[in-house]
């Protein structure tokens, strides 16, 4: 039970709740005080270095009437700040902290920058890394393809790369909660100019066989590092964001995750346009930018940021997740592989050709991917206002997920058809249909793909507990980096041995991502809504036409009764 005093006049018509251990219960008020029983006594139990439960109290108050009219509550924060309670047998009491004192406009925008500088610090850290990131992809790609390597040896390049990910995001969900962000966001800074400085030693003279094996351990190093360096991106979201303001952490994450995107986008223009000039060059731009995020994450972040409360984190606890983690990683691994299916090695290798009948040259081919990452991140970044919210489905559960994931599927199985059909792609074909095609059926894939990532990355955040978010995060991103490695290597055998061309290759790429879309959309069914009111779709305007859905919509939901002011 807690006890928390000197309640705020009128508190008990204004619906109170207590947040403690990632857990919500409502709250009663009696005499000035109020009383939360949690549910189960063993969440009571302070951490291993005595730190006490955090406990905040706040007010579900009604929304402004728009956004009610858009399903929305609002939850007012009435403690102003988290405070420790101390755990006294079954019971923890603790004085509510009173409001503060008025400021002045500096004195706000230093406490505003005090509270988002790790926010601040991580995202331009991460986002520099992310130009590199993109850049030396194309900068490998394009130097391989000049070389005369095939469509297989370059995935087979990149293969070590993917299969960095599965074991470096988990290690990098233990490390970051053992030992904080600060530790994995400067190991994978580290790393990145490992796997970059390699580059520099890939020579000319070399056969293939050796080419592939030095680019494969630097490309490693390089997926290492990108695996490191995102625990932080992503996590400080959720470390910076109050468990009850959920629509917040939705556009938070949208935000961070589309400009991400955006600026992996400027990073494949970047590395096709310098590696066309010099190769070196291009390498060393790259080391500039790393060198630039250094320092700000080596003074400027706590060595706490993100570590677990209980410090006897193990590698087995790892798999010990919610299913919703686990059925909505599963999830993951489908929708990632349905894009690199034909995204990474196929599509550049496609433009590139003059036996598809495009034939391009590097710059317009990195111009052409760069923007379509670009497109992918901004639309990302803008999910929340232009689509979600407009459709009532912000923040979105299962439901939105499914819809999105099976309109997925559409569009590769559009441009599949196009391709294995014949008539459009060829070298003895006019160009400009072709381009049509790909250019219609691949960007309406990048918009409809962005607003999947953008549920998706806002769906695992969501879900995790509070203080175990770095390792939550991890898991989940390395059944990220298995979709992305069952697409690239399976994309490389499609396009290089399917069909007695290339386009019957590209094609059969496209015809594989449909399936493994539609596999996406399948498993999002298997999440379980325990936020959501029983029988509720919450598709919005889209879900107006379900069967039974205005029956649902009109009857009242039953509220759960008050907490009783006892000891469990």
């Amino acid at each position: 039970m807690f006890v928390c005093c000197d309640a705020p006049p009128g508190a008990d018509r204004l619906g109170l709740l207590c947040s403690f251990n990632g857990s919500t219960v409502q709250a009663t008020v009696q005499d000035g005080s109020v009383t939360c029983c949690p549910p189960a006594t063993q969440e009571l139990v302070s951490d291993a270095e005595q730190q006490g439960v955090r406990l905040r109290v706040t007010a579900a108050k009604a929304a402004a009437a728009e956004q009610e009219h858009a399903g929305g509550l609002h939850e007012e924060i009435l403690d102003w700040a988290e405070f420790e309670a101390r755990a006294a047998g079954t019971a923890v009491a603790a004085a509510m902290p009173p409001p503060p004192a008025k400021q002045g406009s500096r004195a706000r925008v230093a406490a505003a920058y005090s509270a988002l500088k790790p926010f601040i610090i991580i995202s331009l850290s991460y986002l520099l890394f992310t130009i590199t990131d993109g850049a030396v992809r194309m900068i490998v790609l394009l130097h391989a393809y000049q070389k005369g390597f095939s469509a297989m040896e370059v995935a087979t390049m990149f293969s070590f790369y993917e299969l960095a990910g599965v074991a470096t995001n988990l290690a990098a969900g233990l490390m970051g909660a053992k030992w904080g962000i600060r530790y994995t966001l400067l190991s994978g800074l580290c790393l990145q100019l490992v796997g970059i400085g390699m580059l520099f030693g890939w020579q000319d003279g070399w056969s293939k066989t050796e080419a592939i094996v030095y680019v494969t351990a630097a490309q490693l190093m390089c997926g290492i590092a990108k695996d490191l360096t995102k625990l932080g991106g992503k996590t400080v979201t959720k470390l910076v964001t109050p468990e009850e303001k959920r629509s917040s952490l939705f556009k938070l994450v949208s935000f961070i995750t589309g400009w991400k995107n955006s600026l992996k986008g400027a990073g494949y223009f970047l590395g096709a346009a310098t590696v066309g000039v010099n190769y070196y060059m291009s390498l060393g731009i790259l080391c500039g930018l790393i060198l630039a995020a250094m320092p700000w994450a080596a003074t400027g972040l706590s060595s706490q940021l993100g570590r677990a409360r209980k410090e006897n984190v193990s590698f087995a606890q790892l798999f010990r997740n919610k299913p919703n983690v686990n059925v909505l990683s599963l999830s993951r691994v489908f929708l990632f592989g349905a894009r690199d299916l034909w995204f990474e090695v196929p599509l550049p290798f496609f433009l590139r050709s003059p036996d598809s009948g495009i034939g391009w040259s590097r710059s317009l081919t990195g111009a052409f991917l760069a923007i379509w990452i670009i497109v992918y991140g901004q639309f990302q970044s803008w999910t929340p206002q232009l689509v979600l919210g407009p459709l009532r489905q912000s923040p979105p559960n299962k439901w939105v997920a499914a819809l999105y994931s099976g309109a997925l599927a559409v569009l590769p199985l559009t441009l599949g058809i196009i391709m294995l059909a014949g008539g459009t792609f060829g070298p003895d074909l006019p160009a400009a249909p072709a381009v049509v095609a790909i250019t219609v059926c691949l960007y309406g894939f990048c918009i409809v793909f962005a607003i999947n990532s953008a549920i998706h990355s806002y769906l695992i955040v969501a879900y995790a507990e509070g203080d175990k978010v770095a390792q939550t995060v991890g898991v989940y991103y390395a059944s990220n980096a298995v979709g992305r490695l069952v697409g690239t290597l399976a994309s490389g055998a499609l396009y290089s041995y399917v069909g007695s061309s290339i386009v019957d290759g590209f094609g059969a790429c496209l015809m594989v991502s449909v399936a493994f879309a539609a596999a996406s959309c399948a498993i999002d069914f298997w999440l379980h809504e325990e936020d959501a009111a029983p029988g509720v779709h919450r598709l919005g305007r889209l879900g107006a036409c379900l069967p039974g859905r205005k029956q649902e919509a009109a009857a009242p939901v039953a509220q759960p009764p008050a907490a009783e002011a006892t000891t469990p």
